[in-house]
């Protein structure tokens, strides 16, 4: 690997004579011209989707409730109009740009104990702030 810049760049994984400038879009080999790019894909590479897909399947976690069709939960589900409402925020879209508040709600969904984490993120002000204003919007568009 070569730094370029501030750009790191590694060497041709083909001829491994030169610096790469692309990247096979199935396997992400880097090749640094077109005649290296027609040797690579003489012989079929390996599809990086494949691999993220096998991931994915062993992260797969069980169904909650709600995702069951659990008509108990069904009063509490939102209306479309509910959902596009908090969609439009401008305000809720601002506070979703604050990576740490990103990171939060992407482990409260990829929680098996969701409600646990819910209650824990809920005495985070970053976070309780998020879900007041989610609520104040749901509650006006009613």
């Amino acid at each position: 690997m070569f730094l370029i810049g501030s750009r790191a760049m590694s060497q041709c994984g083909i001829c491994s004579g030169a610096v790469s400038k692309y990247k096979c879009p199935g396997c992400l080999v880097p090749y640094c011209s077109l005649q290296c790019f027609k040797d690579h894909k003489a012989a079929p590479c390996t599809k990086v989707a494949a691999a993220e897909e096998e991931e994915q399947a062993q992260l797969v976690q069980p169904p909650r409730d709600f995702e069951n069709g659990d008509e108990s939960q069904m009063a509490t589900r939102l209306r479309r109009q509910q959902l596009e409402a908090v969609a439009a925020s401008e305000e809720i879209r601002a506070m979703l740009r604050n990576e740490e508040l990103q990171a939060i709600v992407s482990k409260i969904d990829a929680s098996a104990t969701a409600e646990k984490d819910l209650d824990t993120a809920m005495n985070l002000p970053d976070f309780k702030g998020f879900a007041d204003k989610i609520l104040e919007v749901i509650a006006s568009s009613r």
